[in-house]
């Protein structure tokens, strides 16, 4: 069981970085997509400083339900955009990551050794 949850966090560790730096990386889909959300180019910047920032805070123990608590934020956040777009199957499957991260917040919160 440990190796499927060391998976899961490589899997939303690596998502999340990855998505962070399409948005820092100003990549055309990413930036068409989000200003055709509303967004300035400025704050799909920092979206997906946000982004990397959660995907890296995964890695530690000690930060590990901090960042994927930042991850499922910013990935439910890009989810809500792909359904307010009007994308109902690709919504669907960006809620993946969502559930992954929250499947971290559970073991971790789960596993810490000062809960009550």
């Amino acid at each position: 069981m440990k190796i499927v949850s060391y998976l899961i966090i490589a899997i939303v560790t690596l998502l999340s970085i990855a998505a962070g730096l399409a948005k820092v990386m100003q990549t055309p889909q990413e930036m068409e997509f989000l200003q055709g959300a509303g967004l300035s180019p400025s704050l799909i910047i920092v979206f997906g400083v946000v982004q990397i920032l959660g995907g890296l805070l995964l890695v530690p123990r000690k930060t590990r339900v901090v960042g994927a608590v930042i991850a499922a934020s910013a990935f439910a956040a890009s989810a809500a955009l792909i359904f307010m777009g009007g994308n109902l199957s690709f919504g669907l499957i960006s809620i993946l990551p969502v559930a992954l991260a929250g499947i971290i917040i559970y073991q971790s919160a789960r596993n810490s050794p000062g809960r009550s």
